[in-house]
């Protein structure tokens, strides 16, 4: 899929190791099925109309349907085909994550994290989850906390300026990041692509009428805007000799 796999596991059993071996198969075949950067994946032949969708694994029809469930939820946002070109990565990737944490749930670990391309599910708690600064590479805009966590970040900090307006199929402006904070990362991720695309004004005001999800927007000046519930997700600051943390944020947003 373009990206890293991690896993961190506080509570590791004799069943942990084969657990994760499982896991990793599981993930190299969602690549081979779903990744846009294999010309041999059932994604990219769908897309080049060398298959038809009965002839895919049958995981397509349903990754799919997901994304057009996504895609009502978000008035169109979200979309499989961003550019013109079959891609539901934007549902994949969060979806793999998900499921491998649901796997070592299954596996008996009541407390670990799993990451890929920089969004994480975690599991128990408490976590704390740091959040990249687009404007200072290396640093953090926040510090996440909690228990049973998806935080996801889409931006142009590492790929650019890639995420495309489905109205008008240009890529999207207003935001130089947008994560959000919510429980199911497979949900949570798709709806960070979809509001990043919508624009600060519009994200923010559907992110905070969406039950579960907070989100913290850095603006293309910088600036920071985020949801009435998101400080209660954010990790206390703490001062150092260059002053207090950039995570601190006031009362209100």
């Amino acid at each position: 899929m373009g990206t890293v796999f991690s896993f961190t596991v506080h509570d590791p059993t004799a069943e942990t190791g084969p657990a994760l071996r499982r896991i990793v198969r599981r993930l190299h075949r969602i690549d081979e099925v779903f990744s846009t950067y294999r010309p041999t994946s059932d994604i990219s032949r769908l897309g080049r109309g060398e298959l038809t969708l009965v002839q895919c694994d049958p995981e397509v029809a349903e990754v799919l349907e997901r994304c057009r469930e996504t895609a009502d939820e978000t008035d169109g946002w979200f979309t499989d085909h961003p550019g013109g070109r079959l891609d539901p990565s934007g549902w994949v990737k969060g979806w793999a994550v998900e499921e491998a944490s649901r796997s070592l749930r299954a596996a008996g670990s009541a407390r670990h994290s799993v990451g890929g391309g920089g969004d994480v599910q975690t599991c128990g708690g408490p976590w704390r989850i740091g959040v990249a600064d687009p404007l200072s590479p290396g640093g953090l805009a926040a510090v996440v906390t909690g228990h049973d966590l998806a935080v996801a970040t889409s931006g142009v900090a590492e790929r650019g300026a890639h995420i495309i307006d489905p109205h008008t199929g240009r890529p999207a402006e207003g935001m130089l990041s947008l994560t959000l904070v919510g429980r199911h990362l497979a949900r949570t991720d798709a709806w960070a692509t979809a509001a990043f695309a919508m624009g600060p004004g519009r994200a923010l005001d559907r992110v905070e009428r969406r039950p579960g999800t907070e989100a913290l927007a850095v603006l293309a000046d910088g600036t920071r805007r985020w949801t009435s519930g998101l400080p209660r997700h954010l990790a206390p600051s703490v001062p150092s000799a260059a002053g207090p943390a950039r995570w601190r944020l006031p009362p209100t947003g």
